[in-house]
């Protein structure tokens, strides 16, 4: 099983926004996540718009790519994408980048 974290940056003015959506997560988008592999999904959102995202799954490109495939995650992520600081316009789910894992206690 991997562990992934990613960061991500809210901007700032719709901090409150971001969290309002996610407390009602489309139904379908939480079905494809499971369906895809995600698990013990979770955002955490710190006041200055730092996003901090953790995840666990058998292979992490394969539910990218699994959700990628759903039309679920581009209807979310085009409604999400104005939420983010974005680097050179990515999407939300195109700029997660898995952090390097130096610790881990089991």
């Amino acid at each position: 099983m991997q562990r992934v974290c990613f960061l991500l940056k809210v901007r700032a003015d719709r901090l409150d926004e971001y969290r309002e959506r996610h407390a009602a997560v489309w139904p379908e988008m939480l079905d494809a996540l499971r369906a895809t592999g995600w698990r013990n999904y979770s955002l955490f959102l710190r006041e200055d718009g730092l996003l901090v995202g953790y995840l666990e799954t058998e292979d992490f490109a394969a539910a990218r790519a699994g959700m990628a495939a759903t039309g679920v995650n581009a209807r979310w992520q085009a409604r999400m994408a104005p939420f983010f600081e974005s680097p050179h316009g990515a999407l939300p789910d195109e700029a997660m980048t898995p952090l390097t894992e130096v610790f881990h206690l089991s």
